[in-house]
């Protein structure tokens, strides 16, 4: 059953297609393998059991659509009709939405069947999976650690083959670092490359995409969600008329890619595993025909940090607040955790000068690094400065939530900064350390340039294939 499900999602629709395989033969063995796991690792907030079967059941052979009858599971950060929607958090009580967003309608006009939505740490705050409202989600690999977040759910249910491919989204790394914990493939798009709407604004932060099990299934989804929907207020250049997937069959060429393993934040120490990962990976391209260079990266010395909270806070704000207008009530400190209720007042006493400013500085300096890093094709750093953090060690409770908020940037400090420039960047899960936990490596492409790491990635997969490598459940 496992097995069935950690094939592509690509190869699982040809199955449906040529007839090989019902679609509902696929959701129920997708639903049989979620009821088995959940009690164990808790990677979802709701299973459509019902719902994922009826849907299958209008699936035929033949099916022209690229994901006809395929599996897929939602974050509960993003509307699916009929769902509930959580944010991972007390404050949204029983609601349910009544539209799906555009993301997910196209995920439906693709053939996709939705089984259900996975969990987050409450309003996606934290690089972990542990939310009060439904427990600590749990890395396949090993139980006792996170699967990362907050993307957290969908890879520990495409890792534990609950699914084959799971939706996600990054604003300082929340794809690229559940991935890593987890040992996917994550693409943070581009900015403005997918559609937040119709129920989010534009976001200088927040980027939607999925976790996969290989390039080629990433390539292929991003070719269903690229693309701007009426009405967006900002969006991407087109992506290449060829499409993604058709790119990823293209060879990359010899590129110039820089390495560093120095991170964005001063104080924090990098795991010699994390590291490791990072220059065997520069060993790796450079047998395959690229230009390695270690360089001093243009974040040395600085500390986005104050800015990044006081643009990322208000999100925070906001988001209780829609919680609170949802379920008709003023929020109070007990209806969220300690770290939210913490962020909510911080962004609450800010004023409007202070945040703007911060964004304003983000961009300048987001304009610096991607001029200062415009020599190369390609940045090489890790994911990921510590190993899978154990349960508990990471959450937003407690009597110093704040404290646990810096940890957590000492944690992921190599991601965020790919959000504030805007730029692509992908985790990869080249290797396996020691203690049988994934080891990824994140590379950083050009502006609006997803084509040029998907291309190498494909190569990178094809050269140190991790596809097969399954945690023992």
């Amino acid at each position: 059953m496992s097995d069935l499900l950690r094939r592509s999602a690509v190869e699982l629709a040809a199955l449906v297609r040529a007839g090989d395989m019902s679609a509902r033969e696929l959701v129920e063995t997708s639903l049989r393998r979620i009821d088995e796991l959940q009690p164990t690792l808790g990677a979802f907030t709701h299973v459509a059991h019902d719902r994922a079967l009826a849907a299958a059941d209008e699936v035929q052979a033949g099916d022209p659509r690229p994901f006809a009858g395929v599996p897929i599971a939602i974050k509960d950060n993003r509307s699916v009709a009929g769902m509930p929607l959580t944010m991972g958090s007390d404050i949204f009580g029983d609601f349910v939405t009544g539209r799906d967003s555009y993301l997910v309608r196209r995920l439906r006009e693709a053939g996709f069947v939705i089984v259900g939505k996975t969990s987050m740490p409450e309003m996606g705050i934290l690089p972990t999976t542990e939310p009060r409202r439904f427990g600590p989600c749990r890395n396949p690999w090993n139980p006792e650690r996170t699967p990362g977040g907050s993307s957290g759910g969908s890879a520990a249910a495409v890792a534990a083959g609950m699914v084959p491919v799971a939706h996600g989204n990054d604003g300082g790394g929340s794809i690229r670092i559940p991935a890593a914990c987890c040992g996917l493939v994550g693409l943070k798009p581009a900015r403005g490359r997918v559609s937040v709407g119709p129920d989010g604004g534009h976001s200088f932060l927040v980027c939607d995409g999925v976790l996969t099990r290989t390039v080629r299934d990433t390539a292929t989804v991003l070719d269903v969600l690229a693309g701007p929907e009426p009405g967006d207020a900002t969006w991407a250049p087109p992506p290449p008329a060829a499409g993604y997937s058709a790119l990823t069959e293209v060879d990359p060429g010899h590129l110039r890619i820089a390495l560093t393993v120095t991170p964005p934040l001063k104080d924090a120490a990098v795991d010699p595993a994390c590291e490791q990962a990072a220059r065997d990976a520069a060993a790796l391209l450079e047998s395959l025909g690229h230009h390695v260079e270690e360089i001093t990266p243009p974040w040395a010395g600085l500390n986005l940090l104050p800015d990044f909270t006081r643009s990322f806070g208000p999100l925070v704000s906001f988001t209780t607040w829609l919680g609170g207008y949802l379920t008709e009530r003023e929020p109070t400190a007990a209806d969220v955790e300690p770290l939210t209720w913490a962020l909510y007042e911080h962004a609450l006493a800010q004023d409007t000068i202070k945040y703007l400013t911060a964004e304003y500085r983000l961009e300048s300096v987001a304009r610096s690094i991607v001029q200062a890093l415009a020599p190369y094709d390609v940045v090489l750093t890790p994911v990921i400065a510590r190993r899978p953090v154990p349960i508990g060690e990471i959450d937003g409770l407690g009597p110093e939530p704040m404290v646990k908020f810096r940890k957590s940037g000492q944690f992921t400090p190599f991601t965020a900064v790919f959000n504030v420039t805007g730029q692509p960047a992908i985790s990869l899960p080249l290797y396996q350390g020691d203690d049988g936990l994934p080891t990824a490596v994140q590379l950083v492409g050009p502006p609006a340039r997803e084509e040029v790491l998907l291309s190498l990635a494909v190569q990178l997969e094809d050269a140190l294939p991790w596809a097969d490598r399954a945690p023992a459940l």
